[in-house]
């Protein structure tokens, strides 16, 4: 009998519609143009160039030789989940037991434990857009629906709490809301926030997801709020997520954690129980010692992350047919390239959107960017100085040349 099954691969609906992230697509390209000779400068990756600070590698080194190589508790080791707690009572006048602190591979795995903890089918998530581009694939895959809220520049790429009111259905389930924000450097001050709150409080099953892995990137006179210290009224429905990747530059370690009510953290655990289990036991002793020890390379990096966001902002906004809004955080701007779509490359091209151009300014300018489409906003571009000050100039200066040269 002729077997009839077929034996073309087919995906699960739940990812046949998502993609590899489109950042990793754009530095992949990069990647293989530079190995091809051609002198890119990839300001694409939300990745510090910074190295490890020392004191946390030679604290990894010590539990290596201690023999912490062994499984640990199965979201967090009793150590790092003190270190934890500690981080909240000292930087957010917060107090977390140990059964409100889960540990994952990265703040990402956090947040797709909650997502998958949490949503049924169907079941509405809304995005403040532009946002960081795993929420919306994070939020499909977990069998949820991405209610997106455009959030105009005008406002500082805030969201806005009558749009909010105005988004909330009986299926909404979380808020998902990042300050500072990647792509925009936008953050939430306390008077942006608190009408976000009171939104909240008035729809009681929504519950609200604090993405504050930038919490230590904020620059200028902007002073950092965490939202639950804010509103202890909603610490029974937030989860706030935070991480070692960015201030400690430990992206490569995966180190992420959660804070949130014990039932929700109990349901994480379960999510997380049949994926990875614990996180890597040599990473979590190193992210004791970088959550605990000296704390002066945070703000000397910080101190540095500002002197780039201004050069990178000015030498923007010295570009005919681009304006940058100044972020208060994080390491990206996102900048308007409305004033050259419709232009033409000297090929003959014709830049129609800002995915266009930024594939102009890769293919024959040697800088990678991301185009804002990608994050749910048009016609913007996003750039990550998290690189070197030399690099920084040269992609500006680039970035000149190709607007220039457009006609």
């Amino acid at each position: 009998m002729t077997d009839t099954h077929d034996e073309t691969f087919r995906p699960a609906r739940r990812i046949a519609a998502i993609g590899v992230s489109e950042i990793l697509r754009i530095g992949a390209t990069a990647a293989r143009l530079k190995r091809e000779g051609r002198p890119v400068i990839v300001l694409g990756a939300g990745e510090p160039d910074f190295d490890t600070p020392e004191n946390v590698k030679e604290a990894a080194w010590r539990a290596i030789r201690a023999g912490a190589t062994k499984y640990t508790a199965l979201d967090g080791t009793a150590d790092l989940k003190a270190a934890i707690a500690e981080k909240f009572r000292r930087d957010n006048a917060l107090d977390f037991a140990p059964e409100e602190i889960t540990v994952g591979a990265g703040a990402k795995q956090v947040i797709h434990n909650a997502l998958m903890a949490t949503l049924d089918e169907g079941d509405e998530v809304i995005l403040a857009a532009p946002y960081w581009t795993s929420y919306a694939d994070m939020v499909a895959i977990a069998g949820g629906v991405p209610v997106p809220i455009a959030c105009r520049e005008e406002n500082g790429f805030r969201l806005d709490a009558a749009d909010l009111e105005r988004a909330i259905t009986p299926r909404t389930r979380w808020l998902m809301l990042n300050s500072p924000s990647n792509p925009t450097g936008s953050a939430y001050g306390e008077a942006e926030l608190r009408p976000i709150l009171e939104v909240l409080k008035r729809h009681k099953q929504v519950w609200l997801m604090s993405d504050e892995i930038y919490e230590h990137l904020c620059y200028g006179n902007f002073v950092f709020r965490s939202a639950v210290s804010l509103a202890p009224e909603l610490r029974a429905r937030t989860l706030t997520i935070n991480g070692v990747s960015k201030s400690y530059a430990m992206t490569g370690w995966r180190i992420g954690y959660g804070a949130g009510p014990r039932e929700l953290i109990a349901a994480m655990a379960v999510v997380q129980s049949q994926s990875t289990s614990n996180p890597c036991s040599v990473s979590q002793a190193a992210a004791v010692e970088a959550l605990t020890g000296p704390q002066q390379v945070v703000e000397e990096r910080r101190l540095s992350f500002q002197r780039r966001r201004d050069l990178v902002v000015d030498g923007l906004n010295a570009i005919p047919g681009i304006t940058c809004r100044r972020p208060e955080g994080a390491f990206y701007t996102y900048s308007s390239c409305a004033g050259l779509i419709g232009r033409k490359t000297p090929s003959g091209q014709v830049i129609d959107s800002d995915t266009a151009f930024c594939r102009y300014l890769l293919e024959e300018h040697d800088v990678a960017v991301v185009p804002g489409s990608v994050f749910g906003l048009a016609p913007f571009f996003r750039i990550s100085y998290a690189a070197a000050e030399s690099e920084l100039r040269n992609a500006i200066d680039r970035i000149a040349r190709a607007a220039a040269v457009l006609q």
